[in-house]
């Protein structure tokens, strides 16, 4: 076990590492260590991983659950938690909402292609049924999956719990999942997209329109999007990021200026047939996120279609998370 002050160290150090290798984005996600067999430090409810400071780590008592420090301890502590009271052995745990992992937990788990060896360095790997965040459904949930005997756990509609006796076995673990979780993707674009000249001045047409409104307007282009928006088809939110930036949907328009126009007074996301999926935002930092967060549901989406497996969260879950984050996750980012 490490001190107290090296602990929060190493908490900001990893935060910027997931962000950096794309395991988290945004606030999403949440890390603790274990100081003591039943004291753990953890990183703060809301706040920017590039904002986070040694001083807003806080540190959580692994019983009881009762927190010291100037923050709010991340609303995930409860799945933290469960992972150290059911291994003594743990001493670090990372919660991320990596992309490839969140679309294999949502469908074909049960199908996965996966060494021996993979499972073994893994930890074990098993399938955590679905509960809001922070609700004794989903750390119930969680704890059943690691009494199986498993320390690495995938989440439906939310993300991966990963386990580990330091910090490098518990990335090393995040890492390895991706890897695995990225080969056992089905319905995923084989090549990347060149757009011709034709449709690049279309683009640059649609965002001067759109940017005479927004301030924060773009188009997101990546191959998984623009597979997705050829289906022409709206997408129901299947993972819980998406429910709380963008909401319950994201509605499929023709490529018309003045539907999309339309279009884009309701809703903060959507997708246009040939051209991507177009978001604005108030912020560069949440139009950054939003691009991610579509390349996300992109690759969920059209690797649950291909499996034939139309997940999607309720349509009052979604209305909820929304809400919460509009009104205090979005809010406490940067506080």
């Amino acid at each position: 076990m490490i001190s107290s002050d090296d602990a929060r160290k190493l908490l900001v150090d990893t935060g910027i590492e997931l962000l950096k290798t794309g395991l988290v984005a945004r606030t999403w996600g949440n890390i603790s260590a274990r100081i003591s067999l039943e004291t753990c430090v953890i990183t703060p409810s809301g706040l920017d991983y590039t904002q986070t400071k040694e001083k807003d780590i806080v540190v959580l008592d692994i019983i009881t659950g009762q927190w010291q420090g100037s923050r709010k301890p991340s609303g995930e502590r409860g799945v933290h938690r469960a992972a150290y009271q059911t291994y003594d052995d743990v001493g670090f745990v990372i919660h991320t909402h990596q992309p490839y992992a969140s679309a294999i937990g949502l469908a074909g788990f049960d199908r996965l292609d996966i060494t021996e060896e993979e499972q073994q360095t893994l930890g074990g790997i098993a399938l955590a049924g679905y509960g809001l965040s922070g609700t004794k459904t989903l750390i119930n949930a969680v704890k059943k999956a690691l009494q199986s005997g498993a320390q690495t756990v995938l989440m439906i509609h939310h993300g991966a719990l990963i386990c580990g006796r330091d910090k490098e076995q518990a990335m090393k673990r995040a890492t390895l999942l991706e890897e695995i979780s990225r080969r056992n993707l089905k319905g995923q674009p084989k090549e990347s997209i060149t757009l011709s000249d034709s449709e690049t001045s279309r683009k640059e047409q649609v965002l001067s329109v759109l940017k005479e409104r927004y301030p924060y307007v773009d188009i997101v282009q990546s191959p998984e999007v623009m597979a997705l928006s050829e289906k022409g088809k709206t997408v129901n939110a299947q993972l819980d990021d998406m429910a709380q930036m963008i909401g319950s949907r994201i509605p499929a328009v023709e490529q018309d200026i003045g539907k999309i126009r339309r279009a884009m007074v309701k809703h903060g996301a959507i997708l246009v047939k040939g051209l991507g999926g177009v978001i604005k935002a108030e912020t560069a930092d949440d139009a950054e996120a939003l691009k991610l967060l579509f390349d996300k549901t992109a690759v969920a989406r059209l690797h649950t279609d291909a499996l034939g497996s139309p997940v999607r969260l309720s349509s009052f879950d979604c209305w909820l998370m929304h809400l919460m984050y509009s009104k205090k996750y979005a809010k406490q980012k940067n506080a």
